[in-house]
């Protein structure tokens, strides 16, 4: 799913899993995830998923990614078949196939997989003869079409490791988990201030990286996720907060998995934790002890989509002003104001149109308001250097939309690409 809440969780990680559909290869929202990635330079590791279904050729999607991303690829496992004849996985370090059977219970158990040696003569008995000769010639195929497995060349992000497999019949999973645990990059240093700030440092330091209201609908909560870069964080601990100088203690620290919470009593670098926050912290900001510190802030991405928000019942005013504010707080969508209209009016502004999906939903599951969003027909936007001033010393501009953000600075709306190419 792609969104701009996406985007700022990948400031929080030290690696990246790039999940590819194998009978859709590469999508649109892929690209877009894949760029951050790059930007970041995190190592990315492909899992190739629902091999059990009617799927592109396997070299294909491999040639897709280095074609689209020119990122190098080496396949750790390598399919044999795929749809009703998928047979199972060669693992090519092991020499070793794991053999394919469905699971009913939709990956929720593990199950136990027959793990035949690819020398083993009962093979052929088990893969059908077709099969069975293009595997081999495969393999063959692989041993000199791509290079070795360096973990140097996977850590400067220039080579993907590739794993084929079944997420929903939870195959080929335990491969991957294995190969991720050998091959991923561990915690690294992070730009501050003050230089790099090593996990080995001995003060504790972190940043905000995503906000979540209502995760437990019956108590109203908010959720700050923190991200650890350095030293060690423990409950109850008082730390700093950069932006405003505040000593804030880090209470009912938790640890967060799906819709499962555990009480946090320590924490290291890498580690991710969820504080409570009644407003306390906004995304991007810094905590640490010890000498003053701060991290650079989570970067925005310029929107693609537009709409107005229309409350759809009056008398759900107070209710819709708080969701809309709660959510924007969180950074559910950028917002932005017509600039003759205060802030009465306001466009929202997504880089995906999973968000605004979200925020539709939230509005009417966690604060009853039913909502109207009116599409505009812009899809890009760029802030304007200089401010207002130099705006105003160029005059009049044609084929876009003035606006500004919630910090007033100038926003300039087109429709498209062309209209910014000839304002240049």
């Amino acid at each position: 799913d792609f969104g701009e809440d996406t985007f700022r969780t990948l400031a929080a990680a030290d690696n990246a899993v790039m999940l590819i559909d194998a009978g859709k290869g590469l999508e649109p929202q892929t690209k877009k995830l894949f760029e951050v990635c790059r930007m970041r330079k995190l190592p990315v590791f492909t899992f190739i998923n629902k091999m059990d279904r009617p799927a592109l050729e396997s070299l294909e999607l491999l040639d897709q990614i280095e074609q689209e991303f020119g990122l190098a690829t080496c396949p750790v496992s390598w399919p044999i078949g795929s749809g009703d004849r998928f047979m199972g996985l060669y693992h090519i370090s092991s020499k070793n196939v794991h053999l394919f059977q469905r699971d009913s219970k939709h990956g929720s158990k593990a199950v136990s997989i027959k793990i035949v040696p690819l020398s083993d003569s009962s093979l052929k008995s088990v893969v059908p003869s077709d099969l069975y000769k293009q595997l081999m010639e495969e393999i063959e195929l692989i041993e000199g079409l791509f290079p070795p497995l360096h973990v140097t060349n996977i850590h400067s992000g220039d080579l993907s490791p590739v794993y084929f497999g079944s997420a929903m019949n939870n195959f080929g999973v335990e491969l991957f988990l294995d190969s991720f645990l050998k091959y991923a990059m561990q915690p690294g240093a992070h730009e501050s201030n003050v230089g790099q700030i090593l996990p080995d440092y001995p003060y504790f330091s972190g940043f905000v990286f995503k906000l979540q209201a209502n995760m437990d609908p019956k108590h109203r909560d908010k959720v700050a996720f923190v991200r650890v870069c350095s030293g060690q964080f423990s409950k109850g601990m008082k730390v700093q907060l950069a932006r405003t100088g505040r000593t804030v203690t880090l209470t009912r620290p938790q640890k967060l998995f799906a819709q499962s919470r555990e009480t946090v009593d320590v924490g290291y670098a890498g580690d991710v934790i969820g504080l409570n926050n009644p407003d306390t912290f906004c995304i991007g900001d810094t905590v640490y002890t010890g000498p003053r510190l701060s991290f650079p802030g989570i970067p925005s991405f310029s929107p693609e989509l537009f709409c107005y928000i229309r409350n759809t019942n009056p008398s759900k005013y107070k209710q819709f002003q708080k969701g809309l504010k709660e959510l924007l707080g969180e950074g559910a969508v950028q917002v932005l104001y017509p600039v003759d209209s205060g802030k009465t009016d306001p466009i929202l502004a997504a880089i995906g149109k999973l968000q605004f999906e979200v925020l539709e939903y939230r509005m009417i599951h966690e604060y009853g308001v039913e909502i109207r969003l009116e599409p505009l027909g812009f899809s890009v936007a760029r802030w304007v250097t200089g401010g207002w001033p130099a705006l105003e010393k160029v005059g009049k501009l044609y084929n876009c939309v003035t606006v500004k953000d919630m910090w007033n600075r100038p926003v300039l709306l087109f429709r498209n690409e062309w209209n910014v190419t000839q304002l240049m």
